[in-house]
């Protein structure tokens, strides 16, 4: 028999809300070098007991009355789950001494051909409600899927697919997946390949980069309110998740998308800039090569192309001065500038929130 995990959150409600002496139960789930899932979990203060470890294809769905998939005590604080499925994702819903659940997963979907795929579910926001697991997904470009990855992006069970590229970007590295809606929404913004030959003449350093990064995401707020307010709004109908948004690296047009979405599920500030810096882990020199011949790059060059692939608080300081300015809030400007008012973003919340 099937328990639904919106009931189930009701216990963690219990658990976390109603005493005082009641713990803070984080939880935070990776892959392995070999792919097996290791789970790690703290409760504040320490709790003494057993944790059950549930598992299942479907966030929304666990068997609670099979065998957990582990079992361990609370103090060990980590386990590991042994799998050899590289494709299908895997969600884990954990209970402490039977009273209290919550569900977590890998953010990071492993794929060999696409950079910064991730599951946006599992965070909190500032009414300690949790973004769903499985239900919007953000990532780099997807035009040259390996054999592999188009196995792994199958499994996920995409029913849309928002292409933040710009219209050279497409042009270029053409899209083409089969049984999800594309939307193209195309970015009036510079691209990486556009800029190469400045890295590759030497007319780009360090402190250019910086300052080209910080126009981009200026020119997400001025010049393509329009495509982004397109874009929220797939979000409000329930038939078209789960949805992935891509853009070139998945860290600027995603990024700043992943900042809007957050900020109409009313997410801390901290919490957006952390899943906007997550970025840094999984789009590197290495990763991104082919932007330019590195081995022929001087050092400045280099150096400005390490500012292009990253992610830096530092190029949304003019975009938040400019919010701050014109709109007051980023809620503000969500309803002013791209006509998704509160009662929008309550709709979004009925949706992607536990």
């Amino acid at each position: 028999m099937t328990d639904r995990i919106l009931s189930l959150f009701v216990g963690l409600t219990v658990l976390s809300g109603c005493s005082a002496d009641a713990p803070d139960i984080h939880t935070v789930c990776l892959r392995d070098a070999v792919g097996n899932y290791v789970i790690k979990w703290e409760t504040i203060p320490p709790v003494d007991g057993r944790v059950k470890i549930y598992v299942s294809r479907n966030p929304d769905e666990f068997n609670l009355k099979a065998t957990p998939a582990v079992q361990a005590d609370i103090s060990r604080g980590i386990a590991t789950y042994i799998t050899d499925d590289n494709v299908t994702r895997q969600y884990f819903y954990l209970t402490f001494n039977d009273k209290a659940g919550l569900v977590t997963g890998a953010r990071l979907v492993e794929m060999d051909s696409v950079l910064n795929l991730r599951d946006m579910g599992g965070y909190f926001n500032s009414d300690n409600r949790m973004t769903r697991w499985g239900m919007v997904y953000r990532s780099g470009d997807l035009s040259r899927l390996s054999t592999p990855d188009s196995l792994r992006l199958n499994s996920l069970g995409l029913k849309t697919v928002i292409d933040l590229r710009s219209s050279q970007e497409v042009e270029l590295k053409p899209l083409n997946l089969t049984g999800v809606n594309i939307f193209r929404l195309p970015l009036t913004v510079g691209t990486m390949s556009g800029i190469r030959s400045f890295l590759c003449d030497g007319h780009m350093r360090k402190g250019d980069a910086t300052v080209y990064m910080q126009d981009l995401y200026l020119k997400f707020l001025i010049e393509n309110s329009e495509t982004f307010a397109q874009a929220l709004r797939l979000f409000l109908d329930k038939g078209n998740y789960p949805i992935l948004f891509s853009s070139d690296l998945g860290k600027d047009g995603a990024g700043f998308l992943a900042n809007l979405l957050f900020s109409a599920l009313s997410v801390p500030d901290e919490t957006i800039t952390d899943n906007y810096l997550e970025s840094n882990n999984y789009v590197t020199l290495s990763r991104f090569a082919g932007i330019a011949d590195i081995s022929t790059l001087s050092p400045e060059a280099e150096k400005a192309l390490l500012v292009l692939l990253s992610a830096d608080n530092s190029f949304l300081s003019p975009l938040r001065q400019k919010v701050r300015a014109d709109y007051g809030t980023f809620p503000e400007y969500l309803g002013s500038a791209l006509g998704f008012p509160p009662k929008s973003c309550a709709k979004l919340q009925d949706i992607l929130l536990y």
